[in-house]
């Protein structure tokens, strides 16, 4: 563990308060973070079909919800292109991840999965990051990670 890198997540989503985060980081952590490992999350949010459902008297076509799940992919995907651009301008290389489901759920296993010591958020302290910060702290990992939600 003494010679594996050091490793730092920004968690991003479509918010002016991600990119905030990031740049932040890429400019007041530039030492540190070209040092050690980045990478850039983003978590693909399950979306409600329930709408879908009840619009299609009770069925739903497997092909559109396919086209629903691909299209949220794909803006994952390029929220994640720019995020990369950006670490670029900066001289910094980010490796990149995405996931489906629970955001506040898959950042805790990609910190956890990825061995991140230090995690990157922007937030609007309206909820769901700053509890997803305190579970972080406190239940899942504990002394491990230091977590630095940005507003």
């Amino acid at each position: 563990m003494e010679n594996q890198k050091k490793k730092v997540m920004v968690a991003i989503d479509e918010s002016e308060y991600s990119r905030y985060a990031l740049e932040w980081a890429l400019q007041n952590l530039h030492d540190s973070i070209a040092n050690k490992e980045l990478i850039v999350f983003t978590a693909q949010p399950l979306s409600d079909y329930a709408y879908l459902y009840a619009s299609a008297y009770g069925y739903t076509p497997p092909e559109l919800i396919r086209s629903i799940q691909e299209n949220q992919k794909k803006v994952a995907l390029s929220l994640l292109e720019h995020a990369q651009d950006l670490c670029s301008k900066y001289g910094i290389t980010a490796k990149t991840m995405t996931e489906a489901g629970d955001p506040k759920e898959l950042i805790c296993e990609a910190v956890e999965k990825s061995n991140v010591q230090l995690l990157v958020l922007g937030s609007h302290s309206r909820g769901a990051i700053t509890r997803c910060v305190s579970f972080l702290d406190h239940v899942l990992l504990g002394p491990k990670l230091y977590s630095l939600p940005m507003k």
